[in-house]
């Protein structure tokens, strides 16, 4: 990382703008300076935990008596008291560490986003209501007869959680758009979860905490926009829906640590319980029996279908669909549509699992048929249908995010991954099966070769599957014993780690091969200013025989749109268009070359194509960058007002950055994205994603707080490998930076640039941008073409500021430079045109056409 500024530099020419980031013990120190309430409670719940004695142990009766919350002593007893100090004793030793840990970190944050006074507030308002509303809850709950009510309403509860949950959501409201909808997406993930699986008193007061916290935000900063849920990018959108993913897989798990939880949810975890434990006395007199009968007592079967799940074997498959549905979210993370459709197959399971496992419709009919009525045969109809209508619910918004998931692994790698899952199912059914047939004699109940074949399948199969599905059949030596056990963790760890590396073969397919011929051939020079955006995903690679051309390109309704001039040195080029030309022909393909320069226009002049500017790319020098002069003015401000405000101009990469930079660079795109309710642009318009390439270097706007107030990004242009040249890219601005940030940080890359011996410098293109006609230079003729340029760009510019940017980039008194697109048959221009359109917004859902028609329409 470098300092532009040559004053503040180390004398060894290392960064000073991170020399400046304190210590991580001055960090820590200065943090908890900023926290005292949060460091003040932390110490009140070690002191309270030892007075109540909840320091060792569980609290005792006169403790809860006095001091817990709940039914019976809240409402019963009158302690209306209880609410407020169930905030301020831990239950035990556990929760202790938990709330003092929660105390210093979430708490903590929550104090430094509102203030102190505010968290305090915060801390007893929700912590005291959501408490409240809980008890009265359960107390007319349990009144009418409602099931949850009635089995907590004995429960006591001392809970300092409640109230640092019900903190921390007030103060999400003052975070950032990003943090925002992470504080808020991530909690209340995690409180549902407890909620739904596990179905506890204070879990239920820490929803209720969360929700108040939500409308006490909203009130703190009389901004009801905070309640409104934001428009999101596309990653973040992934993750968010990885993460409810794996939180349903998570889920489960927690329903079967509190097995007599209270909640519709908790027959979903019973999916994944193992059956009783094996009586040996029992199962050795059902052996003794089978030997000498074929008529098998029900008491039996049950106890052969007992010893069949026993073992860790069927103990790790019954938490099979669990473990892909943890994997499916890895991949979702990253966009891979691979992961989405194991996603739904594994929800699909689930359902199936749920319908058959508890039979849901045999149940509610003799329910009915047994006298339930009214309430109780609601409350059964709902507990039953919640086990389909989570993996129901997630389906549907798999299904309706599927756009969101376009990454697709090799035809190779589907074909590898198919060919491994065979061949680990083939030869351990075989193993199985071999093994069995030399053990068969040992099996209990006796077992034919028919009744071995079945068996071998349902070793593949979840446990609670297939364990009561006949034939039930159990080895008594290790022989058949130990691949009855084990063939089927073996095959699924195979499975996932299939999984794994198909979706990895998605992030490498071009890097291994294609990707390091196509960033071979630019660092040798070829291709022009704009051509690294080929390295960005969704392009493919088409490589002259010789391999000294390249041509980036996607294929969208049969056109195929190449990104930028054909990526070959100059003498190279027409030899590199001609092929490509050929190569689309084979296809069937319309070549469409799009961001060319005109270097390379007269080739296809000479070939009779169509062109027509598409933008004005804006070029400087640095060796010749100077501030002087009225015409610099506006820049030479900024750059001035940024030093003097103490600004550090911070040249990097990604891969430098610390957590806290790379954290407030994300915050910083989201709260940009979030605030636009039109659809994303992409295609020559990169985003958070492109910024983590090694070769591409940031430039950050830093203030004295270490706080990021702006960042862009530099694409390389390169000879004989070296960096000559810098096309800008990624622009962003933090909320409430300072005027002139952006000029402040192109006018410190340009210093930087002329120092470095950079030759080149471009601001990138302006899209429909048309340049200003020289002094004395008479404006060309108009024609249908231009006419129609320009109502497109008159009819986008409120939706986009195509024309705004152009007249920022001005402000550095650029050259300019033509770019065009270019094509063989005019006859297909529609087509072209909404391939193009197609290739800058993929993916547009009905809510962003709405909003764009709304805006062009003023």
């Amino acid at each position: 990382m470098h300092d532009t500024r040559p004053a503040d530099a180390a004398p060894d020419g290392t960064s000073t703008a991170f020399g400046r980031l304190p210590a991580a013990g001055r960090l820590a120190r200065r943090y908890f300076t900023r926290v005292p309430v949060s460091i003040a409670f932390a110490v009140l719940l070690l002191i309270t935990a030892i007075v109540a004695g909840t320091i060792s142990g569980h609290p005792s009766k006169a403790t809860l008596d006095a001091w817990a919350a709940g039914v019976s002593t809240t409402i019963d007893q009158g302690h209306w008291w209880t609410p407020v100090t169930a905030l301020f004793i831990p239950w035990d030793p556990f929760q202790l560490v938990a709330g003092v840990i929660a105390s210093l970190t979430l708490l903590g944050v929550s104090e430094r986003l509102m203030g102190s006074r505010r968290v305090v507030v915060a801390f007893l308002v929700t912590g005291a209501l959501g408490v409240s509303i809980g008890v009265l809850l359960q107390w007319a709950g349990s009144l009418a007869g409602e099931w949850w009510a009635l089995g907590t309403s004995l429960d006591l509860t001392l809970d300092p959680l409640t109230g640092i949950t019900g903190a921390l959501l007030t103060a999400s409201a003052y975070a950032g758009v990003f943090w925002r909808r992470r504080i808020r997406v991530v909690s209340f993930a995690f409180i549902l979860v407890f909620v739904l699986y596990d179905g506890d008193s204070s879990n239920v007061y820490r929803l209720n905490a969360a929700v108040l916290g939500l409308f006490l935000g909203a009130l703190f900063t009389r901004d009801a926009s905070t309640l409104r849920a934001r428009r999101s990018s596309k990653a973040e959108a992934r993750t968010l829906i990885a993460t409810v993913v794996a939180v349903t897989a998570i889920g489960p798990v927690v329903g079967l640590v509190n097995p007599n939880g209270l909640t519709p949810f908790t027959l979903l975890a019973l999916l994944f319980d193992q059956r009783a434990p094996v009586d040996s006395a029992k199962l050795a007199d059902c052996a003794s029996k089978a030997a000498t009968t074929t008529d098998i007592t029900e008491a039996c079967r049950n106890a052969f279908i007992d010893a069949s799940a026993s073992g860790p074997g069927p103990f790790l498959l019954t938490f099979i669909p669990l473990a892909l549905l943890l994997v499916a979210a890895w991949g979702l993370r990253r966009g891979r549509r691979f992961a989405l459709w194991l996603a739904i197959a594994v929800n699909v399971v689930l359902v199936l699992m749920a319908y058959f496992s508890f039979d849901i419709v045999t149940s509610l009919q003799e329910a009915e048929a047994a006298g339930f009525a009214g309430w109780d045969f609601g409350e059964l109809v709902v507990w039953a249908a919640a086990a389909l209508l989570l993996p129901v619910g997630i389906l549907v918004v798999l299904w309706r995010s599927r756009h969101l998931f376009t990454v697709r692994a090799t035809d190779a790698a589907y074909v590898k991954f198919t060919l491994w899952t065979l061949l680990a199912l083939v030869v351990l059914g075989t193993v199985y099966f071999v093994l069995g047939l030399v053990g068969l004699a040992s099996y209990q109940p006796a077992a034919s070769v028919p009744d071995l074949m079945v068996d071998t399948v349902k070793r593949f199969l979840p446990t609670q599957f297939v364990a009561s599905v006949d034939p039930v059949v159990v080895p008594r030596d290790d022989i058949a014993y130990i691949p009855y056990q084990w063939v089927g963790v073996l095959f699924w760890i195979v499975f996932i780690g299939g999984c794994i590396l198909l979706m990895r073969d998605t992030e490498k397919r071009n890097a291994a091969t294609d990707h390091a011929k196509l960033r071979g051939l630019l660092h040798s020079g070829s291709g022009g200013s704009l051509s690294f955006m080929a390295t960005w995903p969704g392009n493919t690679y088409w490589f002259t025989p010789e391999g000294d051309g390249a041509v980036a390109y996607r294929v969208i309704n049969d056109v195929a749109i190449t990104l930028a001039d054909p990526i070959s040195l100059p003498e190279h080029d027409e030899k590199t268009i001609d092929g490509f030309t050929a190569f689309c022909d084979e296809n069937g393909w319309t070549p469409v070359f799009y961001s060319v320069h005109p270097r390379v226009m007269p080739i296809f002049e000479a070939r009779g194509w169509q062109s027509m500017p598409v933008g004005e790319e804006t070029i400087l020098d640095p060796s010749r960058f100077e501030l002087a002069g009225k015409p610099w003015q506006k820049v030479r401000q900024a750059l001035n007002r940024g030093v003097k405000e103490g600004m550090t101009a911070v040249w990097t990469s990604w891969d430098e950055l610390p957590f806290a930079f790379s954290s407030q660079i994300n915050a910083i795109s989201e709260a940009w994205v979030s605030e636009k309710s039109l659809p994303e642009m992409g295609f020559t318009l990169g985003g958070v994603e492109e910024l983590r390439d090694r070769d591409v270097k940031l430039m950050l706007a830093v203030d004295t707080e270490e706080r990021v107030q702006a960042v862009t990004s530099w694409m390389p242009s390169y000879r004989d490998g070296v960096p000559i040249g810098w096309t800008l890219d990624f622009m962003r601005r933090a909320d409430g930076s300072m005027n002139g940030t952006m000029e402040f940080l192109i006018a410190s890359a340009a210093l930087h640039m002329k120092e470095d011996g950079a030759t080149l410098l471009s601001l990138s293109g302006a899209p429909l941008a048309t340049k200003p006609v020289a002094a004395g230079e008479l404006p060309p003729e108009p024609t249908a073409m231009t006419r129609l340029l320009e109502l497109l760009a008159r009819t986008l510019e409120p939706a986009y500021g195509f024309s705004t940017l152009f007249r920022f980039k001005s402000k550095f008194n650029p050259r300019y430079e033509t770019i065009s697109m270019t094509y063989p048959d005019p006859l297909a221009l529609p087509a072209i045109g909404l391939a193009i359109g197609r290739a800058y917004v993929p993916n547009v859902s009905p809510q962003e056409a709405v909003a764009l028609v709304r805006t062009l329409a003023g």
